[in-house]
């Protein structure tokens, strides 16, 4: 596959379907990878088959990659098989007719509340690294927003009277999260302390700033400094991450009454069905609920 070609596909991608910056890196490794798998074969995108394709499916199978990761693959190798197509590059798309690998099932790990406490407890401190962290944690998981936005929250995050962030998701589409007093007062404890964090003590449009190339946080520090805070709060790292507690967010919002809708609004899911895979959560208050209130739940 040329350079050229694949440039062309991810410029695509960005300009007309608005694909964020980490779709576009994992489709220029994903198509990379199937182009040397076609070069093994003597083959190239312009000659390849349906039959090439589904071999390749099935090498990542043998590999061991996930259901999920194999079926973006097959994903991104459709989306570039029909942009070849419309560019009169080729005449089909061989990935066409190919069956996505079936995903299961998974419930999301997710937190309990005892183990969110006792990563807040472990923020406690006046070192400015510990107020930094308090207000990451206080954020993300007040408002379940996805570690990409958090660390490339803008600066001033919010107005003083605003019960709410304004948060810039996937496809640049803002929504906007609720944000609780504890919250806030994280938040405004770090303010007082962000210039330590400032480069060369410039000026920064973000809330964590850093001397790194991004000029913010990165989500790759963030998740080794959870690492270690997991650690010091008597928690398996392996437990701990951006995405359990996003769902610690989600699960803990429902299981005290919160509506899939509204949650769907929070998260920033486009899809309810994407925000459905919670409905364990639901099920388990809903059981709860007539147990305990039901005219008949007492009777013998």
């Amino acid at each position: 596959m040329s350079a050229e070609l694949l440039e062309s596909f991810l410029e695509m991608l960005a300009l007309e379907r608005n694909a964020a910056k980490n779709t576009l890196e994992a489709y220029s490794r994903d198509l990379s990878d199937f182009s040397a798998f076609l070069s093994r074969k003597k083959k190239s995108v312009k000659t390849a088959r349906k039959e090439e394709i589904s071999e390749y499916i099935a090498q990542l199978d043998a590999a061991g990659l996930s259901p999920s990761t194999q079926a973006r693959r097959l994903s991104a190798l459709k989306q570039f098989f029909e942009f070849l197509l419309l560019d009169d590059i080729r005449d089909d798309n061989p990935a066409l007719n190919i069956d996505a690998p079936r995903l299961g099932k998974r419930l999301p790990r997710y937190l309990s509340v005892e183990e969110v406490d006792a990563l807040l407890r472990a923020t406690e401190g006046k070192e400015p690294d510990q107020i930094r962290m308090a207000a990451l944690m206080h954020v993300l998981y007040a408002t379940g927003i996805r570690v990409s936005e958090l660390v490339g929250l803008p600066f001033p995050v919010r107005a003083e009277d605003q019960d709410f962030l304004i948060i810039l998701g996937k496809g640049n589409k803002e929504r906007l999260v609720p944000i609780n007093e504890s919250a806030k007062k994280a938040i405004s404890s770090y303010e007082n302390i962000r210039t330590r964090f400032l480069p060369d003590g410039k000026f920064s449009p973000w809330l964590f700033p850093s001397r790194g190339k991004e000029g913010h946080l990165t989500r790759q520090r963030f998740g080794q400094m959870l690492k270690d805070l997991a650690v010091n709060a008597g928690l398996a790292p392996s437990q701990v991450s951006p995405h359990t507690l996003r769902h610690a967010f989600a699960s803990h919002l429902l299981a005290n009454g919160a509506d899939l809708r509204s949650l769907q609004k929070m998260l920033g899911h486009s899809d309810i069905s994407t925000t459905q895979i919670y409905t364990h959560v639901l099920e388990e208050r809903l059981v709860r609920l007539v147990k305990d209130h039901h005219p008949l739940a007492d009777a013998k």
